[in-house]
């Protein structure tokens, strides 16, 4: 069985990867095959790996909105893919006056390359 675990960090309890076994390890369990397929889920869209990415790549570790919303949509719908990318424990946020600011959640990045290194 895989190891994933609710971050407490994250909110609506999303998840945030620990500790898991590559994918051709071992079978995963029907609870963790829905928590893994809800995080592919929301980095399936062009934007939100977009705005994933860009938030990854920042110097520091985290990134205000209004340094990332340029991504070609609307800034609501910036707003609404950033709640998603956050429903599903990717990402973490906190806002500081008016502005709110994003970075990857912890373990997440090297919780999906333990996913997907080879199980050999």
């Amino acid at each position: 069985m895989s190891k994933l675990a609710l971050s407490p960090d994250a909110p609506d309890a999303a998840m945030s990867l620990e500790c898991c076994q590559p994918l051709g390890r071992e079978e995963l369990t029907a609870a963790d095959a829905v928590k893994i397929a809800a995080m592919f889920k929301a980095l399936s869209d062009p934007v939100r790996l977009r705005l994933f990415s860009r938030i990854a790549a920042q110097h520091g570790g985290e990134a205000c909105v209004c340094d990332i919303q340029d991504v070609g949509v609307s800034q609501p719908t910036v707003s609404h893919h950033l709640r998603k990318l956050r429903e599903a424990g990717l990402l973490v946020s906190e806002r500081r006056a008016s502005w709110v600011y994003y970075r990857v959640a912890p373990g997440v990045l090297a919780g999906m390359a333990g996913l997907l290194s080879d199980a050999a």
